[in-house]
C-alpha cells in the first residue's frame, strides 16, 4: 500500500516539477503557450488498459487484441498456443476530444462499450493530459444462469453487466518517456460470493520508452485495493509497440488473459511472478472515414 501511495506521489507531483526542462525541450523557445504536445503514446493501449490518446474527428480504429494461454503449461498446450483468446474492437473519432467504441471478446463471451473524453491537453501552461473513460461490458454467457439456478436466485439480466470508470492522467516527461496513472473504479452487478466487493477500487501505473522513431517498451501494472488477493492477482504487464506504416503492433507478456477492464483488472488469477504468464498482441488499424468536403476550384 505505501509503494503505491509513494509511485502515486511522484507520479503526480514530484515528476513534474523534475521534468519542466525536458518539457521545454519539447517545445521551441517561441512555441506558443497553448501548443499541444502530441504522441504521449503510439496507441489508444498502453497494454491491457487505454490511454490518454483519441483519435481525430473521421478516423476508424480496428483493433483485435490475441492472448494466448499461459506459457507455464507446457509442451503438453503448446506453451499457451492452444488456448488463445481474442477480443476485436472499433473505435471512433467523434471530436478530437471525445471517442467512442465496441468490441467482443471471446472471454466470456463479453461485449462491451465505451466512451473516452479528453478535457485536459499537456502544454507547456498545462502540466498533464488528461481523460476520463467509461465503459460498459456485458457477458453473454450462460455462466449467471447456472450460478443462480444452483443458488435458488431468479435470474436478472443486469448480472450480466459491470461498469468501469477511469481517470487517465498521463505527462511526456521528454521526447522518450510518457507515464500515466489510471484511478478506477470498477461496480460490478453480480459477484460470486459475499467476500467480493461490488465496487472494485484499483490505480493503474504505467508508462513507456522510446527506443527509435518506432519502437518502444512499455510497462503497466494494476493493483487493486479491496480485491480477494487468494484468489485473484493484480495484473503486470511488459510488452513492445512497433509502429509499422499505418499499423501499431504491440507485443506483450501478462498474467492477464481477459481483454476488458472487468476481466484483466478484477478477474485475473495467475500470478506474474509465479510464471502463470500470456503472450498476447494488439494490432490496431486506422481508417479516415470522414466524407470530405468539396472544395470550390477542385
Amino acid at each position: 500500500m505505501k509503494l503505491i501511495l509513494t509511485l502515486t506521489f511522484l507520479l503526480t507531483t514530484l515528476l513534474p516539477l523534475m521534468a519542466q526542462d525536458d518539457l521545454m525541450a519539447l517545445l521551441e523557445d517561441d512555441t506558443p503557450t497553448n501548443e499541444p504536445v502530441s504522441s504521449t503514446f503510439k496507441s489508444t493501449r498502453l497494454i491491457n488498459g487505454h490511454t490518454i490518446e483519441t483519435r481525430t474527428p473521421g478516423v476508424l480504429e480496428f483493433v483485435i487484441g490475441h492472448r494466448f494461454g499461459r506459457i507455464n503449461d507446457g509442451a503438453e498446450k503448446l506453451w499457451g498456443l492452444d488456448g488463445a483468446e481474442i477480443r476485436l474492437g472499433l473505435e471512433y473519432g467523434v471530436t478530437d476530444k471525445l471517442n467512442i467504441g465496441i468490441g467482443r471478446s471471446s472471454v466470456q463471451a463479453t461485449y462491451d462499450l465505451f466512451g473516452k473524453y479528453k478535457f485536459l491537453q499537456q502544454s507547456r501552461s498545462v502540466p498533464v493530459s488528461s481523460v476520463f473513460f467509461a465503459s460498459i461490458a456485458r457477458r453473454a454467457d450462460s455462466f449467471f444462469e447456472s450460478q443462480l439456478d444452483a443458488l435458488s436466485i431468479p435470474f436478472e439480466g443486469k448480472y450480466r453487466n459491470a461498469y468501469t470508470y477511469q481517470l487517465l492522467i498521463a505527462r511526456k516527461i521528454n521526447s522518450a518517456l510518457s507515464l500515466q496513472i489510471s484511478p478506477t473504479i470498477i461496480h460490478r452487478n453480480y459477484v460470486e460470493t459475499r467476500d467480493e466487493p461490488n465496487d472494485l477500487i484499483a490505480m493503474g501505473i504505467g508508462g513507456r520508452y522510446k527506443i527509435t522513431n518506432r519502437v518502444t517498451i512499455n510497462a503497466e501494472f494494476f493493483p487493486t485495493f479491496n480485491q480477494d488477493s487468494n484468489q485473484y492477482k493484480d495484473v503486470m504487464s511488459i510488452g513492445v509497440d512497433l509502429e509499422t506504416g499505418g499499423h501499431v503492433f504491440q507485443l506483450h507478456l501478462t498474467n492477464a488473459q481477459s481483454l476488458q477492464e472487468r476481466g484483466f483488472i478484477g478477474e485475473t488469477t495467475g500470478n506474474f511472478f509465479d510464471g502463470d504468464i500470456h503472450f498476447g498482441f494488439n494490432i490496431s488499424r486506422v481508417f479516415n472515414v470522414a466524407v470530405k468536403e468539396n472544395i470550390p476550384g477542385e
